[in-house]
């Protein structure tokens, strides 16, 4: 017999959904790459404390790890990374972490260094067969100042023999060679955009001796950002743009010089550049392209045919997808759902059969303790609308007073230029399944509904994702969602500082988590790398002529505004957020007298990576919920220390 749910407070809920199951069953699935038969992958593994692991799949199904410790293929180029690896005839090459040295290796082999040890580090490579050489991003530390940034050739025979082939623009991205290794395209940009604002694509002729003959643009400038070039097999070079507010897909016609939209839609198909490789189309032979583009928060997978333009849906159970390579009537993809967690999946395109290679977590969960998205849209300042994706607390065995409504935790995702989605997070389950609501905010800014939409935080960072980030807790508390003397914000990097000045200049949060997040915003523009050192030109204005504005907006600098208990986890060899950010306000909080804690962790960078630090802030952010909202936990949780408490 079905026994009924117990009668228990919202939070105090016990899930089987345990921080120790998030670590230990979850990898990060990245990198995917195409060669002949075989499918490569990169796993990022927080069990083996974040290192990452290349991974093969050969046709038979069998499926090895190619990266013996301690190597991490993992590149730091704009300390991002992405693009760590490039496979061709069955020789992978790939950036080690750990000196950030070039390697190579068989899937018989041990990696074996290519290029010299130097302040050097490489990324978004691709084979340069004919000339048997590398063509990849370099980013030079040898120099004074500011790192270099050159897109440079690297002998397979000689990894010494370097030869820059584009210097002199501040970024370099998505080196790709025409069919017949005639021709490179790449894109480039400068201070003070950033990739999603504004980017050039270029193409230029090899010369006989491997250097560029004289490079053309072919798109891109002023308002106008590209995306991901390819060239698909008869020589045509394709690009996504949003030259009509929308990043739609065009190509380029090289005998022709002519520029042609392929499919004009009120959809994304490119994404924000935070790190190389991405992908979000491929060929299926000179005739056909599958590709995937995102509506409403939702991303979707398609085919468009070349000769007529005409684009067919495929029908997939994801909502998620990213990563997107094709070759040899396969696409490889990483593809999640509401109910099923991230997994790399091959989609058969002569027959449509789906094949799930890896997934990104194994655990079978009852649905009875997972939360379906809840796509929301809500009014916001200016007349505007802002979208996020809306969870209820659920758990199967649990039910609470009526007359109590839930806490509700606020995600402001990182970026900002980024975008939040409906698929499976083991994490948000975490806390709904526990009877947290949680409202996963795509403020503007975000990626996903538009330039125009991205645009909006241009100027106004602190400003139109904190009203969206309160507007929308507002609104579900009006609704009688949730409990409105009980919202609380939590976000990291970026969304750290939404959160931040959220809980400084509204008096809507009663409390809050900062993820290494900002709170001197002229700290972060003095003290920063290369890649987002004058990101808040456009978020903000110029530093120092509008100092003024960093000062307005800089959390630290009105503490006396700031009246409700904040956690702040950092990880203490973070170059993206320094230390010292957090530092200062857990300074500010402990003489103010207010409820605070400081959680740091030695090793970590800017995202956490190892399975202890994982656990430990989720475990860490729910003890201190538990204190500071008044419930009792239903599991043992390694107590805190919380000051002014």
């Amino acid at each position: 017999m079905t026994q009924p749910p117990h009668l228990a407070p919202y939070g105090s809920w016990k899930s089987p959904i345990s921080a120790d199951m998030i670590v230990q069953s979850s990898v990060r699935l990245g990198s995917i790459a195409l060669d002949q038969k075989d499918v490569y992958w990169i796993e990022g593994r927080p069990a083996e404390a974040g290192r990452n692991v290349i991974v093969r799949r050969t046709p038979d199904g069998k499926t090895v790890d190619l990266t013996p410790e301690p190597f991490n293929a993992r590149t730091r180029v704009n300390e991002y990374g992405g693009g760590a690896i490039a496979v061709k005839d069955g020789t992978i090459y790939f950036s080690n972490f750990a000196d950030q040295r070039l390697y190579q290796q068989t899937p018989s082999s041990k990696p074996q260094p290519l290029t010299p040890i130097a302040n050097w580090r490489y990324g978004d490579a691709v084979i340069d067969q004919e000339r048997g050489r590398i063509i990849c991003v370099r980013e030079n530390h040898t120099v004074d100042g500011e790192p270099v940034n050159t897109l440079v050739s690297i002998s397979l025979e000689n990894g010494e023999d370097i030869q820059v082939l584009a210097s002199g623009c501040d970024f370099y991205s998505s080196p790709r060679l025409s069919p017949d290794c005639s021709k490179l395209a790449w894109l480039s940009w400068n201070h003070p955009n950033m990739p999603w604002d504004v980017t050039q694509l270029w193409v230029a002729p090899i010369l006989t001796d491997g250097s560029l003959g004289v490079a053309e643009l072919i798109a891109g400038g002023v308002d106008e950002s590209v995306f991901q070039p390819e060239w698909s097999p008869d020589g045509v070079l394709y690009f996504v743009c949003d030259r009509t507010n929308w990043w739609n897909l065009y190509r380029w016609q090289p005998t022709r010089g002519e520029i042609e939209p392929l499919c004009e839609m009120e959809a994304e198909f490119g994404l924000p550049q935070w790190v190389f490789g991405m992908s979000t189309y491929g060929f299926d032979g000179a005739n056909r392209i599958i590709c995937t583009y995102t509506q409403e928060g939702n991303w979707h997978l398609a085919s468009i045919d070349l000769n007529t333009k005409q684009q067919s849906v495929i029908a997939t159970p994801y909502t998620s997808i990213s990563d997107l390579k094709v070759a040899d009537n396969q696409a490889v993809l990483i593809a999640g759902s509401v109910t099923e967690a991230t997994a790399i999946v091959q989609l058969d395109l002569t027959n449509g059969q789906i094949n799930v290679l890896r997934k990104s977590s194994e655990l079978a969960i009852d649905t009875g303790y997972l939360s379906p998205p809840q796509a929301i849209a809500f009014p916001t300042t200016n007349g505007l609308t802002a979208y996020g994706f809306f969870y209820p607390p659920l758990n199967k065995d649990y039910t609470a007073p009526t007359s109590e409504k839930p806490p509700l935790i606020v995600k402001s995702h990182g970026g900002p230029t980024a975008a939040t989605s409906s698929a499976f997070n083991l994490k948000i389950q975490y806390w709904t399944s526990r009877g947290f609501a949680i409202l996963d905010v795509n403020y503007g800014g975000s990626t996903g509904y538009g330039r125009d939409y991205r645009q909006r935080l241009k100027n106004n960072w602190g400003i139109v994702d904190v009203d969206d980030c309160t507007n929308g807790a507002q609104y579900l508390a009006k609704q009688g969602l949730v409990d409105g003397e009980r919202l609380a914000i939590a976000g990291g990097s970026a969304g750290g500082y939404t959160t931040l000045a959220a809980l400084t200049f509204r008096n809507v949060f009663k409390a809050g988590a900062s993820y290494y997040g900002i709170s001197d915003l002229e700290v972060l523009a003095k003290d920063t790398h290369k890649f987002e050192s004058r990101y808040l030109d456009g978020l903000i204005g110029p530093y120092p002529e509008r100092k003024d504005l960093y000062q307005q907006r800089s959390p630290i600098h009105f503490t006396d505004q700031l009246s409700c208990p904040v956690i702040f986890f950092q990880g203490l060899e973070d170059k993206v957020v320094p230390p010292s950010q957090a530092e200062m306000m857990v300074a500010a909080l402990k003489a103010k007298g207010l409820p605070v804690a400081y959680v740091t962790y030695e090793g970590e960078q800017h995202g956490f990576r190892k399975a202890e630090t994982i656990k430990r802030t989720l475990e860490g952010e729910l003890y201190f919920y538990s204190r500071v909202f008044g419930f009792e936990l239903a599991e043992a949780i390694d107590p805190l220390t919380i000051y002014n408490y």
